[in-house]
């Protein structure tokens, strides 16, 4: 099959792409600020509750490590529409649901086939020039980030205004209705000529001998760990005294992020024009910078939103310049780094949701704020490790 031209210049099917990404993306963090309503709702602790969050991350990476890798050999114009389906009728099920179990059922399976946007984001890869690269991907990622934003924002509003469980039932339908658009849409690239089983073996190659693409992931988890454990305290920590916040105001406080979540495009042209490590090192700051504010802001909305702001922005620096480095790595094997990125990424973030639960149980807010600041101090000395082990190469 012949690389098709390139598409960056057809801004409908970007809009089209970037809207997948978000949905896809979204589905996975509708639970987050309604910890609360579903524990009404089942009668469950608040503890078991709010391992929604833990699964919707473990299922992702599952999806991220067993799916995704099938993209450099299947036909990505059916394999998406396909893997959005799924993610669909796993919704449908959390729409339906009657206990906690069936919950988990439903977010699991839509977490396993929402990586269509990870299967999105290397075919667009494939059908730009290389000099646009970071630009495009960092326009996917703007979409794929913003309906992260949206999705706990209207989930909030809805369950205020009618019921929690309305945002699934919205979203499973936007998802069936956009898998039949990108069915007819989606451009055809080339796939290789792979087994299942040799794609392991391939990853596991890419593993040993791709050393910034490992250190580009465990940089990437450490800050989604980060992040994370923001995501799974937010409905906690702002549904209780002193703030006492109803579902529709935890949602509307994470559009905060939004400005971070616009900046990837713009962050994509300076990766592409080679400024990688500076907007690494920027971002991890920060990062850092955000955690200070975000422990005020456990007595302080507004220090809480400007926190809640510049984490976003610190994590949307990182992971585009990220995802610029591996892109170029080895172009024919991009869904096969992108699954081991975007692995080792969501095992972070599920890492993340699970620490952030555990320290705000056993040492409150405080806890939380320590723990996410360690795993930014983490990233920064992965990316010591990255910045030597590349100007050695370099260097020759």
């Amino acid at each position: 099959m012949n690389s098709p031209t390139d598409i960056s210049s057809d801004k409908t099917l970007l809009w089209l792409m970037a809207i997948a990404c978000g949905l896809c993306a979204g589905a996975n963090y509708y639970c987050q600020p309604l910890i609360s309503s579903i524990q009404q709702s089942f009668g469950a602790p608040q503890s078991q509750v709010a391992l929604t969050v833990t699964f919707a991350q473990v299922s992702y990476a599952l999806g991220l490590l067993f799916i995704v890798p099938l993209g450099d050999i299947v036909n990505k114009t059916k394999f998406i529409p396909l893997l959005m389906l799924g993610a669909a009728a796993g919704l449908g099920i959390c729409a339906l649901s009657v206990n906690l179990p069936m919950l988990w059922a439903g977010t699991i399976i839509a977490g396993l086939f929402s990586v269509a946007a990870q299967v999105l984001i290397p075919l667009v890869t494939l059908a730009v020039r290389p000099e646009k690269i970071g630009q495009v991907v960092g326009f996917l990622m703007s979409g794929l980030l913003v309906g992260i934003l949206l999705s706990t924002s209207l989930s909030g509003l809805f369950s205020n205004l009618i019921h929690w469980k309305v945002i699934y039932i919205v979203s499973a339908a936007l998802m069936l209705a956009l898998a039949g658009i990108l069915m007819r849409r989606l451009p055809a690239v080339s796939t290789s000529r792979m087994s299942y089983g040799s794609i392991f073996k391939s990853m596991a190659q890419l593993l040993r001998h791709e050393r910034r693409l490992v250190y580009r992931a465990l940089i990437g988890g450490c800050v989604f760990a980060a992040m994370s454990i923001l995501f799974s305290t937010i409905a906690m920590l702002l549904t209780a005294p002193p703030f006492s916040l109803a579902d529709v105001w935890v949602g509307v406080l994470t559009l905060a992020g939004v400005f971070g979540a616009l900046s990837t495009q713009w962050i994509g042209k300076w990766a592409d024009r080679g400024y990688n490590a500076r907007l690494t090192w920027a971002g991890c700051l920060i990062l850092a910078c955000s955690w200070l504010l975000l422990y005020i802001g456990g007595h302080s909305l507004l220090s809480y939103a400007l926190g809640y702001g510049a984490i976003s922005l610190g994590l949307a620096m990182v992971h585009s310049c990220n995802q610029n480095i591996i892109f170029q790595l080895n172009p024919a094997a991009r869904s096969r780094i992108n699954s081991i990125y975007m692995t080792l990424y969501f095992i972070g973030g599920a890492c993340g949701s699970a620490l952030g639960v555990y320290a705000w149980h056993h040492g409150g807010w405080t806890a939380a704020c320590l723990s996410g600041l360690a795993l930014v101090i983490a990233a920064a000395f992965f990316t010591l490790l990255d910045q030597r082990y590349h100007l050695r190469q370099v260097q020759g």
